[in-house]
Protein backbone atom coordinates (compact mmCIF):
# COMPACT_ATOMS: atom_id res chain seq x y z
CA UNK A 1 0.00 0.00 0.00
CA UNK A 2 2.07 2.79 -0.91
CA UNK A 3 1.17 5.99 1.38
CA UNK A 4 2.77 9.78 1.12
CA UNK A 5 5.14 10.20 4.37
CA UNK A 6 5.04 13.99 6.13
CA UNK A 7 7.97 15.12 4.04
CA UNK A 8 6.12 14.16 0.98
CA UNK A 9 8.17 11.22 -0.16
CA UNK A 10 6.39 8.43 -1.39
CA UNK A 11 6.77 5.58 0.63
CA UNK A 12 6.12 2.01 0.21
CA UNK A 13 5.71 -0.33 3.99
CA UNK A 14 4.85 -3.44 2.06
CA UNK A 15 8.21 -3.37 -0.31
CA UNK A 16 10.74 -1.70 1.92
CA UNK A 17 9.75 -4.24 5.39
CA UNK A 18 10.87 -7.27 6.04
CA UNK A 19 9.28 -9.81 8.49
CA UNK A 20 10.28 -13.10 10.32
CA UNK A 21 10.23 -14.31 13.75
CA UNK A 22 13.62 -13.03 14.62
CA UNK A 23 13.42 -9.46 12.91
CA UNK A 24 11.11 -6.49 11.64
CA UNK A 25 12.46 -3.60 9.83
CA UNK A 26 11.19 -0.47 7.62
CA UNK A 27 14.63 1.42 8.05
CA UNK A 28 17.38 2.34 10.61
CA UNK A 29 15.26 4.84 12.22
CA UNK A 30 13.77 2.73 14.66
CA UNK A 31 12.26 2.73 18.16
CA UNK A 32 11.32 -0.13 20.35
CA UNK A 33 8.96 0.49 22.77
CA UNK A 34 8.28 -2.76 24.89
CA UNK A 35 9.06 -6.09 24.04
CA UNK A 36 6.65 -6.79 21.40
CA UNK A 37 6.01 -2.95 19.74
CA UNK A 38 8.80 -1.45 17.29
CA UNK A 39 7.85 2.02 15.78
CA UNK A 40 9.38 3.41 12.28
CA UNK A 41 10.06 6.78 12.96
CA UNK A 42 10.79 8.16 9.25
CA UNK A 43 7.74 6.12 8.52
CA UNK A 44 5.22 8.85 9.25
CA UNK A 45 1.57 8.47 7.73
CA UNK A 46 0.16 11.95 9.59
CA UNK A 47 -1.27 13.59 12.33
CA UNK A 48 -4.46 14.28 14.20
CA UNK A 49 -5.85 16.06 16.98
CA UNK A 50 -4.33 16.77 20.16
CA UNK A 51 -1.00 16.31 19.29
CA UNK A 52 -1.11 12.59 18.04
CA UNK A 53 0.70 11.50 15.41
CA UNK A 54 0.22 8.25 13.10
CA UNK A 55 3.40 5.93 12.39
CA UNK A 56 4.19 2.57 10.34
CA UNK A 57 5.04 -0.33 12.89
CA UNK A 58 5.34 -3.24 14.19
CA UNK A 59 3.12 -5.59 16.83
CA UNK A 60 4.49 -8.93 17.55
CA UNK A 61 6.20 -8.65 14.26
CA UNK A 62 2.70 -7.94 12.51
CA UNK A 63 2.45 -4.71 10.45
CA UNK A 64 0.50 -2.32 12.61
CA UNK A 65 -0.56 1.81 12.73
CA UNK A 66 1.31 3.41 15.62
CA UNK A 67 -1.28 5.89 17.17
CA UNK A 68 1.44 7.88 19.52
CA UNK A 69 -0.72 10.20 21.96
CA UNK A 70 1.25 12.27 24.38
CA UNK A 71 0.83 11.62 28.03
CA UNK A 72 0.67 15.20 28.46
CA UNK A 73 -2.35 15.52 26.82
CA UNK A 74 -4.46 12.09 27.76
CA UNK A 75 -5.30 10.54 31.09
CA UNK A 76 -5.86 6.98 29.64
CA UNK A 77 -6.02 5.09 32.53
CA UNK A 78 -6.33 0.85 32.77
CA UNK A 79 -9.60 0.52 32.35
CA UNK A 80 -10.53 2.78 28.79
CA UNK A 81 -7.07 0.55 27.28
CA UNK A 82 -8.88 -2.41 28.12
CA UNK A 83 -12.46 -1.02 26.55
CA UNK A 84 -10.49 -0.43 23.53
CA UNK A 85 -9.03 -4.17 23.40
CA UNK A 86 -12.56 -5.71 24.46
CA UNK A 87 -14.09 -3.58 21.23
CA UNK A 88 -11.57 -6.02 19.03
CA UNK A 89 -14.31 -8.92 18.58
CA UNK A 90 -16.48 -7.26 15.96
CA UNK A 91 -15.43 -7.09 12.02
CA UNK A 92 -16.29 -3.40 12.12
CA UNK A 93 -14.53 -2.02 14.60
CA UNK A 94 -10.41 -1.67 14.07
CA UNK A 95 -8.53 -4.01 15.90
CA UNK A 96 -6.25 -2.94 18.40
CA UNK A 97 -3.40 -4.87 18.87
CA UNK A 98 -1.97 -3.63 22.27
CA UNK A 99 -0.39 -0.82 24.19
CA UNK A 100 2.90 0.66 25.48
CA UNK A 101 3.93 3.55 26.72
CA UNK A 102 7.60 5.48 27.14
CA UNK A 103 7.76 8.59 29.81
CA UNK A 104 6.92 10.96 27.55
CA UNK A 105 4.18 8.94 25.01
CA UNK A 106 1.33 6.21 24.96
CA UNK A 107 1.67 4.04 21.89
CA UNK A 108 -1.50 2.18 20.78
CA UNK A 109 -1.17 -0.42 17.92
CA UNK A 110 -4.26 -1.19 15.62
CA UNK A 111 -4.49 -2.61 12.59
CA UNK A 112 -3.65 -1.68 9.20
CA UNK A 113 -6.41 -0.09 6.60
CA UNK A 114 -6.54 1.51 3.36
CA UNK A 115 -8.05 4.25 4.10
CA UNK A 116 -10.76 6.29 5.89
CA UNK A 117 -14.52 7.46 4.65
CA UNK A 118 -12.69 10.63 3.66
CA UNK A 119 -10.64 9.48 1.87
CA UNK A 120 -13.43 6.84 0.14
CA UNK A 121 -15.91 10.18 -0.38
CA UNK A 122 -13.27 12.54 -2.05
CA UNK A 123 -12.30 9.64 -4.62
CA UNK A 124 -15.65 9.12 -5.60
CA UNK A 125 -16.49 13.24 -5.09
CA UNK A 126 -13.86 14.07 -6.95
CA UNK A 127 -14.88 11.84 -10.14
CA UNK A 128 -18.53 12.38 -10.62
CA UNK A 129 -21.22 13.12 -7.67
CA UNK A 130 -24.29 14.73 -7.89
CA UNK A 131 -23.64 17.18 -5.43
CA UNK A 132 -20.67 20.07 -5.06
CA UNK A 133 -18.28 19.26 -2.58
CA UNK A 134 -18.47 22.31 0.11
CA UNK A 135 -15.87 21.25 2.99
CA UNK A 136 -13.04 23.08 3.61
CA UNK A 137 -11.87 21.05 5.92
CA UNK A 138 -8.14 20.69 7.61
CA UNK A 139 -7.58 17.26 6.56
CA UNK A 140 -5.59 15.09 8.92
CA UNK A 141 -5.93 11.66 7.23
CA UNK A 142 -4.75 8.31 8.58
CA UNK A 143 -2.84 7.58 4.94
CA UNK A 144 -1.47 10.66 4.49
CA UNK A 145 -1.14 14.84 5.43
CA UNK A 146 -1.96 15.93 1.31
CA UNK A 147 -5.20 18.53 1.17
CA UNK A 148 -6.54 16.36 -1.19
CA UNK A 149 -4.20 16.04 -3.80
CA UNK A 150 -4.90 14.15 -7.25
CA UNK A 151 -1.61 12.04 -7.29
CA UNK A 152 -2.54 10.90 -3.52
CA UNK A 153 -6.17 10.07 -4.89
CA UNK A 154 -5.19 8.03 -7.57
CA UNK A 155 -2.57 5.86 -5.24
CA UNK A 156 -5.81 5.32 -3.53
CA UNK A 157 -8.08 4.71 -6.63
CA UNK A 158 -5.52 2.32 -7.68
CA UNK A 159 -5.80 -0.05 -4.03
CA UNK A 160 -9.32 0.36 -4.05
CA UNK A 161 -10.54 -0.52 -7.70
CA UNK A 162 -13.28 1.11 -9.41
CA UNK A 163 -15.32 2.13 -6.29
CA UNK A 164 -19.25 3.07 -7.43
CA UNK A 165 -20.65 4.95 -4.59
CA UNK A 166 -24.34 5.82 -6.13
CA UNK A 167 -26.48 4.58 -8.75
CA UNK A 168 -26.47 6.13 -12.03
CA UNK A 169 -29.89 6.18 -12.66
CA UNK A 170 -31.17 8.07 -9.67
CA UNK A 171 -28.14 9.30 -7.38
CA UNK A 172 -29.17 7.37 -5.06
CA UNK A 173 -26.64 5.02 -2.84
CA UNK A 174 -24.91 1.66 -4.41
CA UNK A 175 -25.17 -1.24 -2.70
CA UNK A 176 -21.48 -0.88 -1.81
CA UNK A 177 -22.08 2.73 0.06
CA UNK A 178 -25.41 1.11 1.37
CA UNK A 179 -23.41 -1.44 2.61
CA UNK A 180 -20.22 0.94 4.15
CA UNK A 181 -23.04 2.65 5.96
CA UNK A 182 -24.35 -0.09 7.50
CA UNK A 183 -21.07 -1.18 8.83
CA UNK A 184 -20.73 1.77 10.61
CA UNK A 185 -24.33 1.22 12.24
CA UNK A 186 -23.45 -1.99 13.12
CA UNK A 187 -20.17 -1.08 14.99
CA UNK A 188 -21.85 1.34 16.97
CA UNK A 189 -24.25 -1.50 18.18
CA UNK A 190 -21.17 -2.95 19.42
CA UNK A 191 -20.34 -0.60 21.39
CA UNK A 192 -23.13 0.18 22.82
CA UNK A 193 -23.93 -3.28 23.40
CA UNK A 194 -20.30 -3.18 25.46
CA UNK A 195 -21.68 -0.09 27.36
CA UNK A 196 -18.94 2.21 25.46
CA UNK A 197 -19.28 5.50 23.92
CA UNK A 198 -17.27 6.32 20.81
CA UNK A 199 -17.43 10.09 21.67
CA UNK A 200 -15.73 11.52 18.33
CA UNK A 201 -17.73 9.52 15.52
CA UNK A 202 -16.60 11.32 12.08
CA UNK A 203 -15.68 10.22 8.92
CA UNK A 204 -11.83 10.61 9.59
CA UNK A 205 -12.07 7.67 12.91
CA UNK A 206 -14.02 5.51 10.27
CA UNK A 207 -11.32 3.23 8.39
CA UNK A 208 -11.68 1.33 5.12
CA UNK A 209 -10.19 -2.07 4.60
CA UNK A 210 -10.38 -3.75 0.98
CA UNK A 211 -11.35 -7.36 1.86
CA UNK A 212 -11.53 -9.53 -0.93
CA UNK A 213 -14.28 -8.22 -3.54
CA UNK A 214 -15.72 -5.24 -1.01
CA UNK A 215 -14.86 -2.72 0.79
CA UNK A 216 -15.29 -2.80 4.75
CA UNK A 217 -16.01 0.18 6.80
CA UNK A 218 -14.35 -0.09 10.75
CA UNK A 219 -14.56 2.22 13.51
CA UNK A 220 -11.87 3.56 15.53
CA UNK A 221 -10.39 6.04 18.57
CA UNK A 222 -13.86 5.42 20.43
CA UNK A 223 -13.23 6.43 23.85
CA UNK A 224 -9.92 8.94 22.89
CA UNK A 225 -11.92 12.06 23.48
CA UNK A 226 -13.16 11.25 26.86
CA UNK A 227 -9.25 10.32 28.09
CA UNK A 228 -8.71 14.02 27.55
CA UNK A 229 -7.18 15.93 30.44
CA UNK A 230 -10.01 18.59 31.45
CA UNK A 231 -7.84 21.59 29.82
CA UNK A 232 -7.82 20.91 26.91
CA UNK A 233 -9.71 21.88 23.83
CA UNK A 234 -11.27 20.61 20.78
CA UNK A 235 -9.11 22.81 18.12
CA UNK A 236 -7.28 19.87 16.24
CA UNK A 237 -7.93 18.64 13.03
CA UNK A 238 -11.42 18.28 11.40
CA UNK A 239 -12.86 18.90 14.94
CA UNK A 240 -15.82 20.65 14.43
CA UNK A 241 -19.48 19.75 12.92
CA UNK A 242 -19.70 16.34 14.14
CA UNK A 243 -20.40 17.13 17.68
CA UNK A 244 -24.38 16.94 19.50
CA UNK A 245 -25.47 20.05 20.85
CA UNK A 246 -25.87 18.29 24.48
CA UNK A 247 -21.66 18.25 23.61
CA UNK A 248 -21.12 20.98 22.54
CA UNK A 249 -23.32 23.02 24.51
CA UNK A 250 -23.24 21.03 28.62
CA UNK A 251 -20.17 18.50 27.99
CA UNK A 252 -23.11 15.76 28.07
CA UNK A 253 -21.84 12.32 27.68
CA UNK A 254 -24.51 9.84 26.20
CA UNK A 255 -24.79 6.96 23.74
CA UNK A 256 -27.42 9.17 22.30
CA UNK A 257 -23.97 11.76 21.03
CA UNK A 258 -23.09 9.07 18.66
CA UNK A 259 -26.78 8.81 17.11
CA UNK A 260 -26.47 12.80 16.11
CA UNK A 261 -22.80 12.44 15.39
CA UNK A 262 -23.92 9.31 12.79
CA UNK A 263 -26.97 11.49 11.64
CA UNK A 264 -23.80 13.98 10.50
CA UNK A 265 -21.82 11.06 8.57
CA UNK A 266 -24.38 9.28 6.84
CA UNK A 267 -25.73 12.40 5.19
CA UNK A 268 -21.99 13.16 4.78
CA UNK A 269 -21.94 9.79 2.41
CA UNK A 270 -25.12 10.53 1.00
CA UNK A 271 -24.64 13.70 -0.33
CA UNK A 272 -20.91 13.19 -1.70
CA UNK A 273 -19.43 14.81 1.28
CA UNK A 274 -21.67 17.66 2.04
CA UNK A 275 -22.63 18.17 5.66
CA UNK A 276 -26.07 19.00 7.21
CA UNK A 277 -25.27 21.84 9.14
CA UNK A 278 -23.57 24.12 5.95
CA UNK A 279 -19.87 24.63 5.80
CA UNK A 280 -17.14 24.04 8.43
CA UNK A 281 -16.35 27.41 10.02
CA UNK A 282 -20.86 27.90 10.59
CA UNK A 283 -21.74 23.83 11.83
CA UNK A 284 -21.14 23.99 15.44
CA UNK A 285 -22.69 27.22 15.74
CA UNK A 286 -25.45 25.89 13.53
CA UNK A 287 -25.94 22.65 15.83
CA UNK A 288 -25.86 24.88 18.81
CA UNK A 289 -28.93 26.62 17.32
CA UNK A 290 -30.87 23.84 15.43
CA UNK A 291 -30.56 25.08 12.22
CA UNK A 292 -29.93 22.48 9.30
CA UNK A 293 -28.36 24.39 6.04
CA UNK A 294 -28.64 21.66 3.65
CA UNK A 295 -31.19 18.92 4.81
CA UNK A 296 -33.09 19.30 1.46
CA UNK A 297 -30.28 17.57 -0.44
CA UNK A 298 -31.80 14.58 0.68
CA UNK A 299 -35.48 15.73 0.41
CA UNK A 300 -36.43 13.35 -2.82
CA UNK A 301 -34.63 10.04 -0.41
CA UNK A 302 -37.49 9.50 1.74
CA UNK A 303 -35.75 6.85 3.71
CA UNK A 304 -32.68 8.85 4.12
CA UNK A 305 -34.62 11.83 5.49
CA UNK A 306 -37.22 10.49 7.66
CA UNK A 307 -33.83 8.69 9.06
CA UNK A 308 -31.50 11.37 9.54
CA UNK A 309 -34.40 13.83 11.08
CA UNK A 310 -34.30 11.79 13.45
CA UNK A 311 -31.05 11.57 14.20
CA UNK A 312 -30.33 14.81 14.51
CA UNK A 313 -33.03 15.72 16.87
CA UNK A 314 -31.85 17.99 19.62
CA UNK A 315 -33.84 16.51 22.20
CA UNK A 316 -31.52 13.08 22.69
CA UNK A 317 -34.13 11.20 24.48
CA UNK A 318 -35.77 11.49 20.85
CA UNK A 319 -33.29 10.17 18.71
CA UNK A 320 -33.36 6.59 17.76
CA UNK A 321 -30.76 3.75 19.40
CA UNK A 322 -28.62 2.09 17.25
CA UNK A 323 -30.01 -0.90 17.16
CA UNK A 324 -33.07 0.74 15.81
CA UNK A 325 -31.12 2.29 13.20
CA UNK A 326 -29.57 -0.67 12.12
CA UNK A 327 -33.56 -1.58 11.06
CA UNK A 328 -34.75 1.03 9.48
CA UNK A 329 -35.44 0.88 5.87
CA UNK A 330 -32.44 2.93 4.34
CA UNK A 331 -30.74 -0.71 4.98
CA UNK A 332 -33.36 -2.88 3.34
CA UNK A 333 -32.72 -4.67 0.35
CA UNK A 334 -34.68 -4.76 -2.53
CA UNK A 335 -36.40 -8.18 -1.46
CA UNK A 336 -37.05 -6.97 2.22
CA UNK A 337 -38.79 -3.66 1.07
CA UNK A 338 -40.79 -5.83 -1.76
CA UNK A 339 -41.59 -8.14 1.43
CA UNK A 340 -42.88 -5.61 3.40
CA UNK A 341 -44.94 -3.85 0.94
CA UNK A 342 -46.53 -7.74 -0.23
CA UNK A 343 -46.99 -8.90 3.31
CA UNK A 344 -49.05 -4.86 4.41
CA UNK A 345 -51.39 -5.96 1.30
CA UNK A 346 -52.09 -9.77 2.79
CA UNK A 347 -53.01 -7.11 6.35
CA UNK A 348 -55.75 -5.03 4.36
CA UNK A 349 -59.13 -5.82 4.90
CA UNK A 350 -62.24 -4.14 4.20
CA UNK A 351 -63.30 -0.94 5.83
CA UNK A 352 -60.32 -1.83 8.41
CA UNK A 353 -58.31 1.05 10.24
CA UNK A 354 -55.38 0.36 8.14
CA UNK A 355 -57.36 0.81 5.15
CA UNK A 356 -58.19 3.87 6.58
CA UNK A 357 -54.97 4.89 7.80
CA UNK A 358 -53.22 4.06 4.21
CA UNK A 359 -55.61 5.74 2.06
CA UNK A 360 -55.04 8.55 4.09
CA UNK A 361 -51.41 8.85 2.75
CA UNK A 362 -52.68 8.89 -1.15
CA UNK A 363 -51.33 12.61 -2.00
CA UNK A 364 -47.87 11.95 -0.72
CA UNK A 365 -47.80 8.39 -1.51
CA UNK A 366 -49.14 8.40 -5.07
CA UNK A 367 -48.52 11.95 -6.00
CA UNK A 368 -46.37 12.90 -8.44
CA UNK A 369 -45.66 15.34 -10.78
CA UNK A 370 -46.82 14.76 -14.39
CA UNK A 371 -45.95 17.45 -17.20
CA UNK A 372 -45.82 20.03 -14.09
CA UNK A 373 -49.31 18.97 -12.61
CA UNK A 374 -49.49 16.78 -9.56
CA UNK A 375 -51.41 13.84 -10.39
CA UNK A 376 -52.96 11.93 -7.77
CA UNK A 377 -53.89 8.35 -9.69
CA UNK A 378 -51.04 5.93 -9.86
CA UNK A 379 -52.24 4.50 -13.66
CA UNK A 380 -50.50 7.06 -15.26
CA UNK A 381 -47.01 6.20 -13.79
CA UNK A 382 -47.42 2.41 -14.68
CA UNK A 383 -47.26 1.21 -18.36
CA UNK A 384 -50.13 0.25 -19.54
CA UNK A 385 -49.27 -3.25 -20.47
CA UNK A 386 -49.00 -3.93 -17.34
CA UNK A 387 -52.15 -2.88 -16.04
CA UNK A 388 -53.91 -4.40 -18.99
CA UNK A 389 -52.44 -7.95 -18.41
CA UNK A 390 -52.58 -8.10 -14.60
CA UNK A 391 -56.71 -6.89 -14.89
CA UNK A 392 -56.72 -9.82 -17.22
CA UNK A 393 -54.87 -12.51 -15.64
CA UNK A 394 -56.37 -11.91 -12.52
CA UNK A 395 -59.90 -10.88 -14.08
CA UNK A 396 -60.32 -7.91 -11.74
CA UNK A 397 -59.61 -4.09 -11.27
CA UNK A 398 -57.95 -1.48 -10.25
CA UNK A 399 -58.70 1.43 -8.51
CA UNK A 400 -56.23 4.31 -9.52
CA UNK A 401 -56.61 6.60 -6.29
CA UNK A 402 -55.95 3.50 -4.32
CA UNK A 403 -52.80 3.01 -2.04
CA UNK A 404 -54.48 -0.33 -1.49
CA UNK A 405 -54.99 -1.35 -4.82
CA UNK A 406 -51.31 -0.04 -5.60
CA UNK A 407 -50.00 -2.55 -3.44
CA UNK A 408 -52.26 -5.04 -4.85
CA UNK A 409 -50.52 -4.86 -7.51
CA UNK A 410 -47.55 -5.33 -6.53
CA UNK A 411 -48.16 -7.82 -4.48
CA UNK A 412 -49.56 -10.01 -7.67
CA UNK A 413 -46.91 -9.21 -10.02
CA UNK A 414 -44.37 -10.40 -7.01
CA UNK A 415 -46.62 -13.55 -6.34
CA UNK A 416 -46.81 -14.89 -9.93
CA UNK A 417 -43.43 -12.73 -11.52
CA UNK A 418 -42.86 -16.42 -13.39
CA UNK A 419 -45.70 -15.99 -15.27
CA UNK A 420 -45.76 -12.34 -16.39
CA UNK A 421 -45.02 -12.12 -19.96
CA UNK A 422 -41.59 -11.84 -21.13
CA UNK A 423 -42.01 -8.85 -22.50
CA UNK A 424 -43.30 -6.96 -18.84
CA UNK A 425 -40.32 -9.14 -17.20
CA UNK A 426 -37.53 -6.80 -19.37
CA UNK A 427 -39.93 -3.85 -18.50
CA UNK A 428 -40.00 -3.99 -14.97
CA UNK A 429 -36.30 -5.85 -14.73
CA UNK A 430 -34.68 -8.57 -12.74
CA UNK A 431 -36.73 -9.84 -9.76
CA UNK A 432 -36.06 -8.49 -6.84
CA UNK A 433 -33.55 -5.64 -7.94
CA UNK A 434 -35.72 -4.04 -10.85
CA UNK A 435 -38.71 -4.51 -10.04
CA UNK A 436 -38.14 -2.57 -6.82
CA UNK A 437 -36.53 0.09 -9.22
CA UNK A 438 -39.12 -0.29 -11.31
CA UNK A 439 -41.99 0.95 -8.40
CA UNK A 440 -39.12 3.20 -6.62
CA UNK A 441 -38.76 5.50 -9.49
CA UNK A 442 -42.42 6.14 -9.94
CA UNK A 443 -43.08 6.41 -6.42
CA UNK A 444 -40.60 7.69 -4.01
CA UNK A 445 -42.59 8.04 -1.08
CA UNK A 446 -44.88 4.91 -0.96
CA UNK A 447 -42.75 2.80 1.39
CA UNK A 448 -41.95 5.05 3.59
CA UNK A 449 -45.73 6.48 3.94
CA UNK A 450 -46.74 2.68 4.66
CA UNK A 451 -43.85 1.95 6.84
CA UNK A 452 -44.52 4.94 8.91
CA UNK A 453 -48.62 3.75 9.06
CA UNK A 454 -47.68 0.59 10.05
CA UNK A 455 -45.57 1.12 12.20
CA UNK A 456 -47.38 3.36 14.32
CA UNK A 457 -50.30 1.18 14.65
CA UNK A 458 -49.24 -2.43 13.94
CA UNK A 459 -45.64 -2.47 14.88
CA UNK A 460 -46.36 -5.03 17.32
CA UNK A 461 -48.02 -7.42 15.28
CA UNK A 462 -46.26 -10.86 14.44
CA UNK A 463 -46.19 -10.41 10.80
CA UNK A 464 -44.16 -7.14 11.84
CA UNK A 465 -41.47 -7.96 14.01
CA UNK A 466 -39.00 -9.20 11.17
CA UNK A 467 -39.04 -5.58 9.57
CA UNK A 468 -39.04 -4.10 13.53
CA UNK A 469 -36.42 -5.54 15.45
CA UNK A 470 -35.21 -3.71 17.99
CA UNK A 471 -37.59 -1.30 17.95
CA UNK A 472 -40.58 -2.82 19.89
CA UNK A 473 -38.07 -4.95 22.42
CA UNK A 474 -39.75 -4.61 25.45
CA UNK A 475 -37.06 -1.42 26.37
CA UNK A 476 -36.96 -0.07 23.47
CA UNK A 477 -39.59 2.87 23.56
CA UNK A 478 -38.48 5.29 20.52
CA UNK A 479 -40.96 4.69 17.48
CA UNK A 480 -39.38 6.45 14.42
Amino acid sequence: MAIETMEGECYNPEEECTTSSSKFSFDEKQLRIGKKLVVSLSAKIGQGSYGTVLHWGSYEDKVVIVKRLPQSHFKLIDKEIEKLIASNQDQNIVRYHGVERDKDFIYLAQERCDCNLDDLIQIHSSGSSQFELVSNDIYCSTSTVTLYKEDRLERLRNILGDVKLCKENNGRPSSLLLKLMRDIVSGLVHLHDLGVIHGDLKPQNILITKQKSTLCAKLSDMGINKCLLENMTSSGCNATGWKAPEQLLYGRQTSAMDLFSLGCVLFFCITGGRHPFGDHDERDRNIKRNRKQDLFLIQDFPEAFHLISHLLEPDHKKRPKAIEVLNHPLFWDAEKRLSFLHDTSDRVGENSYLLKALERTAHTALGTKLKGKVVLTWDNMVDDKIIRHMSSYLERNYKFSSVRDLLRLIRNMLTHYGQLDQDIQILIGSLYDGFEDYFTSRFPMLLMEVYKVVCTYYGEEKYCRKYFMGIYSGEMDTRF
